[in-house]
């Protein structure tokens, strides 16, 4: 039988060995408790560096074919495929690994991930790979600390500090009068804005739980995030009253369907007490009109959240923040730096309009760690108003990575982006065979079919809808299994699925946009 270290050098093509992997030698037989902090000799010391040394030539090799459009996007095997190949590999045993053999899982983890940062990676939202970010992710991992006292992460905690009132600065709110939390991801933010609103209409839940509470209504795109509908569902207000408002044909919320289920819900005896409007759906890209909704909402009396987990980041630029007009309203924001603008993830706020309204909904002053009578000012101690008590360094990646570009590179880096979209939607309207889902999109979404040649002839209707629903998983799929590029593709409410390009790497070029779309056409040409 192969030895493990054996088994796993097959993993390995031959052109992706490193000459450095020779190196490695020297590490057989030589376990973690003869690095620091186990052994503190000078031999440990240097063990240590010789280790870490080599961990970063690994990295340094990853990120440099993350940038090599040479290399793949992706090294695809289906999971049963990849389970029984690294089988013993992945197993956890009694008895410790060397470090060379540490050094071989390092790379074969690597090697098996999807280029998130190569320029041809169009599926998600959150693409590329800021190096500057990704420096300040590596001193966050050294420093190992916890964001939920001063006492503990002193610079960071006044890092975070300087940040939310950049952000909540270039929202629009004039004074440094208002709150905000970073959180792990878009979703938990908007779960922090709910309860935010929540607490504000009834703070008697907080102590006596649902038994007080009303029935309370809240309100969202039927295109929002699915996370608005999932808070509902874990504070207890369920579901059902979370209403989806119907959108546009450019998918909007329409602002007279918003009024109409408020009047619906008064008439019912409930409590309408919250609305969601979003800047840049997942899906599409659209943007609501907050202004409009903003009226409405205080007309009602209705908390406003402003969902840009996504869009955010157009705040950032002067050409295209009109996209987000009238956010300055909003009593809550979420925002993930994470996305538009670049940093690793994870990295999302929810900025409160409210100062204070955070610690008033989460706080419980546990002695053994918020003691009140610290030898310095205990308001920098941010944990007791987080959802969650240890909390992870989100700040020093964003504010390093700004630092380094400074809102002019920002802005620059917005700016390009846009422009790289137009670019798409032209190249789109010149080719034979590819047809819009929205015509003349305003963001970095750019959603469209490719008809093959076979169908395009078809009159539309449900045989034609039926054969262009499976052009898209299938052309993505041989996509994925030849790893030269992906795109997301997605249904939507009665539509066939169609591709969805997100354009956000800042790595990304014209002639990418272009080689996509000939392998979509090269993929798709005979279905």
């Amino acid at each position: 039988m192969q030895s493990e270290k054996s088994l796993r050098n097959t993993c390995f093509r031959e052109e992706d060995k490193q000459p450095s992997e020779s190196s490695w030698k020297k590490f057989e037989n030589v376990f973690n408790y003869e690095l620091l902090p186990y052994e503190t000799t000078t031999q440990g010391s240097k063990k240590t560096s010789q280790f870490l040394l080599e961990v970063v030539d690994i990295l340094l090799d990853y990120i440099k074919k993350n940038n090599d459009r040479s290399y793949k996007v992706l090294d695809f095997h289906h999971p049963h495929s990849l389970r029984n190949a690294l089988g013993p590999c992945l197993n956890l045993d009694d008895d410790p690994k060397d470090l060379e053999q540490i050094l071989i899982d390092c790379k074969e983890t690597l090697k098996f991930c999807v280029k998130t940062g190569h320029p041809r990676f169009f599926n998600q939202l959150s693409t590329g790979l800021d190096l500057i970010a990704l420096a300040g992710e590596w001193l966050t991992a050294a420093a190992n600390t916890n964001m939920f006292t001063y006492e503990i992460a002193p610079v960071f905690t006044l890092m975070e500090d300087i940040v939310l009132a950049k952000m909540r600065d270039i929202i629009g709110w004039p004074d440094n009068n208002c709150d905000g939390v970073f959180a792990p991801g878009g979703a938990i933010s908007n779960l922090y804005a709910v309860l935010a609103a929540r607490y504000r209409i009834c703070p008697e839940i907080k102590e006596h739980g649902m038994e007080v509470s009303p029935k309370l209504v809240m309100f969202t795109s039927e295109y929002s995030h699915f996370s608005i509908k999932r808070s509902a569902a874990i504070l207890g207000i369920g579901t059902n009253n979370c209403i989806g408002i119907k959108t546009d044909s450019k998918g909007k919320m329409m602002v007279k369907d918003l009024e109409k289920q408020i009047e619906k819900t008064l008439a019912s005896g409930a409590i309408p007490f919250f609305v969601s409007a979003t800047g840049g759906t997942t899906v599409l890209g659209s943007f609501d009109p907050i202004w409009e909704i903003s009226d409405i909402a205080i007309k009602y009396g209705l908390w406003l959240h402003v969902d840009c987990a996504w869009g955010g980041g157009a705040l950032l630029s002067k050409s295209h923040r009109k996209l987000l007009n009238g956010i300055d309203r909003a009593d809550s924001v979420t925002w993930n730096p994470h996305k538009l603008m670049g940093a690793t993830l994870q990295c999302s706020a929810v900025l409160m309009k409210e100062k204070g309204i955070l610690e008033k909904c989460n706080s419980l002053r546990a002695k053994y760690l918020f003691q009140q009578d610290k030898h310095y000012d205990i308001t920098y101690d941010k944990g007791d108003k987080a959802i969650q008590c240890g909390r992870h360094n989100d700040i020093f990646k964003l504010w390093l990575m700004w630092r380094a570009k400074g809102d002019s590179g920002l802005e620059s880096q917005i700016d390009k982006l846009m422009d790289l979209s137009l670019y798409l939607q032209k190249k789109l309207r010149d080719k034979e065979g590819f047809q819009f889902v929205i015509n003349e999109p305003e963001f970095l979404n750019v959603c469209f079919w490719y008809v093959p040649k076979n169908v395009r002839y078809i009159e539309k209707g449900c045989r034609r809808d039926a054969l262009l629903d499976k052009v898209a998983p299938k052309i993505k799929s041989m996509m994925m299994e030849t790893g030269t590029t992906m795109v997301g593709y997605q249904p939507l409410g009665d539509l066939p699925n169609f591709f969805r390009m997100i354009v956000s790497n800042p790595a990304t070029i014209p002639d990418d946009i272009d080689f996509l779309l000939e392998e979509i056409e090269r993929l798709g040409e005979d279905l």
